[in-house]
Order: C-alpha cells, then sequence, then structure tokens
C-alpha cells in the first residue's frame, strides 16, 4: 500500500516537474524569438538609412558581414544576404512597428544619419510594439521566426493576406517549407480572411480574432448551378439558399442558426428587409447577410451600415455582441472594398460566393486564354 503511494507521488511529481520544465523552455524560447526579431529589425532600419543617406552597396555588406565573423566567431545569421532580408523586414513592417532609432554624430535620430562620422553609431534596439495590430495577432507575429517572416514578405501581395500566413504559421507550426508550399497553392485565395473593418469596429480582441476566423473570403454553394447568368438574379440565389439552409450553414461554418430571410426591420413607419439573418452562437451576435449578384459596390456599404444600426437598436438583446455584416458579392477588387470599409463605424465584412460549376477565378481566367488561343488558330 505504501509503496503504491509512493509510486503516486513520483508520478505527480514527475509530471508536475515536466510540465514546469517545458513551459519555461517554451517561455524562453519565445523570449529568444521577440528578441531576435526586434534585433533583426533595428539593424535593418540602421542598414536602410546607411544604404540611402550612405549609399551602402553589396560590397559594405560583404565586409560587414566578413568582419563581424572575424570579430565575433561562429556568429551564425549576418551574412550579406541575411543582412538584406533584415532591411527587407524592417521596410515591410515600418508602418506599423516605426522607425529605428540610434546615435550617430552624437544626437539620438531616426531616419537620418550623416554619410561622413567620427563616432561610432550606436543602435538601439526597442520591443516590437504596435496598436494596429490586436493582442492576439502581435502575439503571433512575435512567435513567427525570422526567416517564415522574411518568406511571407517576399510573396504576398496585401497586408491581410501576410497576416493570414503569420497567424496560420504561429497556431499550426508550420516548416519554411510547408509555409512556401501553401502560399504556392495560394492558400490565401481559397480560404483566407474575408476583407473587413473588424479591427477597428470591435473593440474586444478575443470578439475580433472570433469574426476573423468565423467568415472566409469565399464560398462555394455546391447546391446551385447556373447555366444561364442572364436568367438568374440574387432573389433566385437567395431562393435557393432558402430552399437549401441547411447546406448553406454547412457552407457558412460552425455556430450559425437560421433566423429568416426577408427579415422584417420597421423605422420610422417604413419597412425594410434583411435578405438573410442568423445568430451566431460563439460570436453571440446577429449576422446580416445581403446578397449581391454583382460585382461589390460602395454603395452597398451603407445600406448595410443602416441595417446594423437598426439591429442593434431594435433586435439585439442587452447580453449580445454587436451585429456583424457580410455582403456577399459575385467578385470583389480589393482596394474598392478597402476604401468603402475603411471609415465605417459597424462590423462588416465583403465575401464572394460562386456555384457548384463555376470555377475559382483564377482558372476562369486561365480558360478565358485558351479560347482566345483556340480562336486564333
Amino acid at each position: 500500500m505504501e509503496q503504491n503511494i509512493i509510486q503516486t507521488d513520483i508520478h505527480r511529481a514527475v509530471e508536475a516537474i515536466k510540465v514546469a520544465i517545458l513551459q519555461t523552455r517554451r517561455k524562453v524560447m519565445i523570449q529568444a524569438n521577440k528578441d531576435s526579431l526586434a534585433l533583426n529589425y533595428s539593424i535593418g532600419g540602421y542598414i536602410s538609412c546607411r544604404k540611402q543617406t550612405s549609399h551602402w552597396g553589396d560590397k559594405v555588406l560583404d565586409a560587414i558581414s566578413s568582419q563581424l565573423q572575424q570579430e565575433l566567431p561562429g556568429l551564425r545569421g549576418f551574412t550579406k544576404s541575411n543582412l538584406k532580408k533584415m532591411c527587407v523586414f524592417y521596410e515591410g513592417w515600418k508602418e506599423f512597428f516605426g522607425l529605428i532609432f540610434f546615435k550617430g554624430n552624437n544626437s539620438v535620430t531616426s531616419n537620418k544619419i550623416s554619410p561622413v562620422s567620427t563616432d561610432n553609431d550606436e543602435i538601439t534596439i526597442g520591443q516590437l510594439i504596435t496598436d494596429q495590430f490586436d493582442k492576439a495577432t502581435l502575439e503571433a507575429f512575435l512567435t513567427v521566426q525570422f526567416t517564415h517572416h522574411y518568406e511571407i514578405l517576399r510573396r504576398s501581395e496585401s497586408i491581410n493576406e501576410r497576416l493570414f500566413y503569420i497567424r496560420r504559421v504561429a497556431s499550426e507550426f508550420w516548416s519554411v517549407d510547408k509555409l512556401k508550399y501553401n502560399i504556392r497553392e495560394q492558400l490565401y485565395l481559397k480560404e483566407g480572411t474575408m476583407p473587413n473593418n473588424f479591427a477597428v469596429t470591435l473593440s474586444d480582441d478575443e470578439q475580433k480574432q472570433k469574426a476573423m476566423r468565423a467568415f472566409r473570403k469565399n464560398y462555394k454553394l455546391d447546391f446551385i448551378e447556373i447555366d444561364d447568368v442572364d436568367e438568374w438574379d440574387e432573389h433566385k440565389v437567395e431562393t435557393k439558399i432558402v430552399e437549401n439552409i441547411k447546406r448553406f450553414i454547412m457552407a457558412l461554418g460552425a455556430d450559425f442558426s437560421y433566423m429568416g430571410n426577408q427579415y422584417r426591420l420597421i423605422v420610422d413607419d417604413k419597412e425594410y428587409f434583411i435578405d438573410l439573418l442568423f445568430f451566431n452562437r460563439r460570436l453571440r451576435c446577429l449576422v446580416a447577410i445581403e446578397l449581391k449578384w454583382t460585382e461589390f459596390l460602395p454603395e452597398f456599404v451603407g445600406k448595410m451600415n443602416f441595417y446594423l444600426s437598426a439591429l442593434d437598436d431594435l433586435v439585439r438583446l442587452p447580453n449580445e455582441n454587436p451585429s456583424i455584416g457580410i455582403i456577399l458579392c459575385r467578385g470583389q477588387k480589393q482596394r474598392t472594398v478597402e476604401y468603402a470599409l475603411r471609415d465605417t463605424r459597424k462590423p462588416m465584412g465583403v465575401a464572394t460566393y460562386r456555384a457548384a460549376n463555376e470555377l475559382p477565378e483564377e482558372y476562369g481566367e486561365v480558360l478565358g486564354g485558351l479560347e482566345g488561343l483556340k480562336e486564333l488558330m
């Protein structure tokens, strides 16, 4: 009996100590990565400034790398190519994390340094902090390693695409090869974050992250087949969705409950109708969906803003979060959506949809080119 108690105590002690060791190791690794990113960012900013003011080129970076190796034997990660990558890292994120500061000519400066100086320069390394990211996004950014960051910067076209891959790398522990593969396969375009204004319209960080994960950029409605585009409009799409509401909810994802179509609101004795209304249990909020048979137009935002204001005032319960609006269109242009959402006060996003027999846009462009080639032949 006593032997069993001792064995149990040993097992509990081993588990407790093991957990403590692993947690501490992880904290040390995360902090080391934060410090490494801050160092690379600061060095990248310093070199970037010197390239502008002192016209540094590859020969100078070669010489700096060689001398660093001589003065710090065994130093790794400071080859000429890595120094150039640090510049890319700085240039890609300085809009968010700010300019670096260093001492030159006995004065503290940023992005200004005399090309001729008798004093040594001193680089100030600060924490990478920004109020443009929510807490979860910043934490993800700081856990991603420098090599991953460089590949994301090199291969991504927009800030939303960058942040999409950063979050996935941080949450799923992708290797660099896995990251490159997913970027080549255009994972962002296939299931990327829906263009939205959640960062500025939702005050709670956790709610922002939940909202970002709840919606996709593109939805395939495999219960709809469009043979003749001229015979279809948004009302016919809505009818098909209502007839197949279970399958539409499956396309939306988990936690959506259907509340109705053509949901009536009365404002100043006038009736208004929301195409589709849902409630999301995880977000604890109403979700209004407006269907459009056309490509996104900026004027759609004003109408959705009105619906969300009315829902929050007339329908939302006291314990629920602010309503979210989704404008579901046949297509969208990134810059147009960005400008349309930029100064709106209600949380909303813009997604696209396609029918079962419609190819993704990128394949459509390829086939269009083949058709043209066929005509020439």
